[in-house]
């Protein structure tokens, strides 16, 4: 952990005094996290701001951190990562005062791409020193939170083999995609919106809360982050010789307009299947058991945006 210290007269009199902490998962996408930690001590050491940067050495670690910042009254925490470094640290921050900050070094940066944070890490740096604070919305599948989508279905298996496949990165995610969807089978779904049954067949379940799966590709370009509700995306399989004229669409925003996407809005949802298996929350997989509950909680995290 490396700390630096505030300083007597500030460079930029339209900063205010803050704490910061950057959380930086070093294992995130593929950037250098030595260069971004070099670049944040570059840049705030004259600011008058006092910071610390912490990197994460386990799973749950950005949490716990996150927790021991707010308890000493940090105003502003930054995660530096994916959007599982993300999901972490804001995890903990729900309906709190402390603002989370974006520094996006994964492989998908989905919520980021959704908030317009750049990726350029000066950019990214005066986003946050900036100040601006938007409130959004959140959801939880049971008792874990997600910023993003949650879902169940192909998207969870294929986030459970690429986490196994040992090495990250767009071209790595589209290899298990091409090489896993042929046998794929869609699963069948109970789902009580909102008091309402439904029952699907569907290849995957996702629950947006933003429009970005992340790398550009947007399954539900009409999702409002802060609007309290969570969009339910059904997708039914497409057979294989569409892929090619479908699949463009995910990039052209225009994927909600074809007949294998249902979009249902949802201030709760239970979803019971078959048997229990993996669902994924903001991309990370999980094992969970065959019946959980989504619900969002409406204008919930603070959060810095351009």
């Amino acid at each position: 952990m490396k700390t630096g210290y505030p300083l007597t007269d500030m460079n930029d009199p339209g900063l205010k005094a803050k704490r910061i902490l950057f959380i930086v998962n070093p294992i995130s996408g593929g950037r250098k996290k030595n260069l971004i930690i070099q670049a944040i001590e570059k840049r705030l050491g004259n600011s008058g701001i006092e910071y610390r940067i912490a990197e994460t050495e386990r799973p749950g670690h950005a949490s716990d951190l996150s927790r021991e910042a707010i308890a000493g009254n940090t105003d502003v925490i930054v995660a530096v990562g994916g959007d599982g470094t993300i999901n972490e640290t804001a995890s903990a921050m729900i309906n709190t005062d402390t603002s989370l900050g974006i520094i996006p070094t994964g492989s998908g940066n989905g919520l980021a791409r959704h908030l317009k944070i750049p990726f350029n890490l000066q950019k990214a740096l005066d986003t946050i020193l900036a100040g601006k604070v938007i409130t959004i919305d959140t959801g939880t599948l049971d008792d874990q939170v997600f910023l993003n989508i949650a879902g169940v279905g192909y998207d969870a298996f294929i986030a459970r083999k690429f986490a196994d496949a040992g090495k990250r990165g767009f071209l790595t995610y589209l290899k298990v995609i091409t090489r896993e969807y042929r046998n794929y089978k869609p699963r069948k779904y109970e789902l009580v919106i909102d008091g309402r049954t439904i029952k699907r067949r569907a290849l995957m379940v996702s629950f947006a809360n933003s429009s970005q799966y992340g790398n550009n590709a947007s399954i539900d370009p009409t999702a409002i982050i802060d609007d309290g509700f969570i969009d339910v995306c059904i997708v039914r399989k497409i057979p294989l010789y569409k892929l090619p004229f479908i699949i463009p669409l995910l990039f052209m925003k225009r994927f909600d307009k074809t007949v294998f996407v249902e979009i249902l809005k949802a201030k709760e949802v239970r979803v019971t299947r078959k048997r229990g298996k993996s669902i994924h929350v903001d991309g990370d997989p999980f094992t969970h058991g065959k019946q959980f509950d989504i619900k969002v909680f409406p204008l919930s995290l603070k959060i810095i945006v351009p």
